[in-house]
């Protein structure tokens, strides 16, 4: 019967660029197992000068957006509501639409990144290492903040950054101490290792990898394995991947849109699986 109340509902993501993005196949996945045929789910190139003129011309059959870079800062001014987990990192990739037209803005990386490690198993970690200090970076310590009792140590390309990451590390309320990105060897014997930067950037450390490592979170996820996802796993370590945190997120997201209590992970990781396999 909720499927019937709510047919006709629209939802999208937005960033630039946007061709590659796997959340139109997450969310019609999850619409088509929850029965919610008339559902529809798109994506938009929208940079940040169009993001307000593309915000005002949405009609009341829009139930949320999902957002992707450049757009997660851009948003905040154009909302009427931001969860205190997107105001933590000031950062939102979601936006709920309510029944009055109002706009809110949620976080759902971070409780994703939570979630993903937790069916991996890790429910707390002493410490952690940081690879990388961008946006990204920041959600990861904001998940840390979740679970990591001790110090969170980030490897930077620059005093800037690394600065950068201590002011993080305060206002999340996270022991963070940087070291230089040419120590990053050092990251890879952590109890939980984070690596939140571009394709490319880890391969080198693949050949340093450690006899046991213990967990490794790698957010990329096309191409995949990354070198250093391979040689982690072939040492016998356990690696959470990009996708396992763009399924968990994406859950989020269809619940918050939709109102379901439930959205179908499985299902939805089994479609980004198939599409990334056809790419």
């Amino acid at each position: 019967m909720a499927a019937e109340r709510e047919s006709g509902r629209r939802a999208a993501v937005l960033g630039s660029p946007i061709a590659h993005s796997l959340s139109p196949v997450l969310h019609r996945a999850a619409y088509g197992e929850l029965g919610l045929s008339d559902w529809t789910y798109d994506r938009f190139e929208i940079d940040e000068a169009a993001l307000p003129g593309f915000i005002g011309g949405l009609g009341s059959e829009w139930a949320g957006l999902s957002l992707t870079m450049p757009l997660k800062r851009a948003i905040i001014p154009l909302l009427d509501e931001v969860s205190e987990t997107a105001a933590s990192v000031e950062a939102v990739n979601t936006v709920v639409f309510g029944a009055d037209g109002s706009r809110r803005g949620d976080n759902t990386d971070i409780p994703g990144m939570v979630a993903a490690l937790r069916e991996c198993g890790i429910e707390q970690v002493e410490s952690a290492a940081i690879l990388g200090a961008g946006a990204t970076a920041s959600s990861a310590l904001a998940a840390l903040a979740r679970i990591c009792t001790g110090e969170v140590v980030a490897y930077v390309r620059s005093e800037a950054r690394a600065a950068e990451m201590r002011q993080w590390g305060e206002r999340l309320d996270v022991d963070v101490r940087t070291e230089a990105w040419d120590d990053a060897r050092e990251a890879l014997s952590a109890p939980l290792v984070i690596a939140t930067t571009p394709a490319g950037t880890t391969d080198a450390l693949s050949a340093v990898v450690p006899e046991r490592p213990a967990t490794l979170f790698d957010v990329l996820y096309d191409p995949w394995p990354t070198a250093l996802a391979a040689r982690w796993s072939a040492y016998g370590g356990a690696v959470v991947s990009g996708l396992d945190l763009l399924v968990h997120q994406a859950v989020l997201q269809v619940e918050q849109m939709t109102g379901q209590a439930s959205a179908p992970l499985d299902v939805m990781r089994k479609a980004g699986e198939q599409a990334l396999a056809g790419r």
